[in-house]
């Protein structure tokens, strides 16, 4: 009933950390800001080195230095909040800063997608038809695909945002907090979609059938289309007679799939355990959510360092200099 929503807009909501695991939380920041610390690290080291190396300004090394920018901004938008709540307890975020952090949350998520698929697309040319590779992939090209994947999630990120605003909260979940302040209760290290949106009184259908839908047309259809580059490149990969050739060709593909394979695996699983999965405890769809945002980034430098030739080169002749 009406009486059960508020009558004037919450002032902020109060994020609790991980349910069930409130006592455990100073334990799980510590491997949480490793992984961040070397996220930061190796992502900042690998863009370092593309900016300052010519010989790298080609299309894929472009793609990762992105991707790595990517990265910082996705975890940086996240953990430092998470860990301030595991040090010291509940934090207050304002709804403005609430919005805020969860555009930015959804909106370099489905970069980092679109960023993945550029790249596929980048090793498709290069493999199946390299002679067009330069002709192709040029400068003004690359330029022209970061406006539009930019475009792209704002796009898609921006009507979520919008069904947030017209969502009423029930008054049984806000209290009142130090300071005046009128607060909502998230269970949660962030602020997400469908977390904010649970908490709403009234029908949260369109937001449900819009958030699947636009998962599924952008990073369920981004997934589509780098399986099917992949596809072509392993078809065309076997068919070279050289053994080298292919030797590189699978050495450079083979990171691209591992990182693939890391991004996707956990942010579907994650998901849809978060929409369908009713019995999934809920400290593990927390850790989920967290784990899908922290853990590529950590992963992406690494496996570009160990994979990629020209990124090894260049980080061990780093480490061989004179001190």
């Amino acid at each position: 009933t009406t009486s059960n929503y508020t009558s004037a807009p919450f002032t902020a909501f109060l994020l609790t950390g991980v349910p069930g695991l409130e006592d455990f939380q100073i334990w799980i920041s510590i491997p949480f800001s490793f992984m961040y610390l070397l996220a930061v690290t190796s992502n900042g080291l690998v863009m370092a080195m593309v900016i300052w190396d010519r010989s790298l300004h080609e299309p894929m090394y472009l793609f990762l230095a992105m991707l790595a920018l990517n990265d910082v901004l996705l975890c940086t938008v996240t953990v430092p909040k998470m860990l301030l709540i595991f040090w010291q307890g509940p934090s207050i975020s304002t709804f403005p800063a609430c919005l805020t952090q969860m555009f930015y949350v959804h909106a370099l998520f489905l970069f980092e997608s679109a960023v993945l698929l550029a790249m596929a697309f980048d090793r498709y040319v290069a493999i199946c038809a390299p002679l067009h590779y330069t002709t192709l992939l040029t400068g003004s090209l690359i330029s022209k695909m970061v406006v539009a994947l930019v475009a792209r999630s704002v796009a898609v990120v921006t009507p979520g945002i919008l069904l947030i605003l017209r969502l009423h909260f029930c008054r049984s979940n806000i209290i009142h907090h130090s300071g005046g302040l009128k607060c909502n209760i998230i269970h949660h290290t962030y602020c997400e979609n469908m977390g904010i949106a649970k908490l709403a009184c009234n029908s949260i259908v369109p937001n449900s059938i819009y958030g699947l839908t636009a998962a599924l047309l952008t990073t369920g259809l981004d997934f589509v289309l780098i399986s099917l580059s992949y596809w072509l490149i392993l078809r065309t990969v076997l068919r070279l007679p050289s053994r080298e050739a292919r030797t590189k060709a699978f050495g450079t593909c083979g990171a691209h799939t591992c990182v693939i394979l890391i991004f996707y695996t956990l942010a579907f699983f994650s998901f849809f355990t978060h929409r369908f999965g009713h019995h999934v405890p809920r400290h593990v769809l927390i850790l989920l959510a967290n784990l899908y945002l922290l853990v590529p980034p950590t992963m992406n430098p690494i496996v570009y360092g160990v994979k990629t030739k020209e990124i090894r080169m260049r980080l061990l002749g780093l480490c061989a200099q004179p001190k």
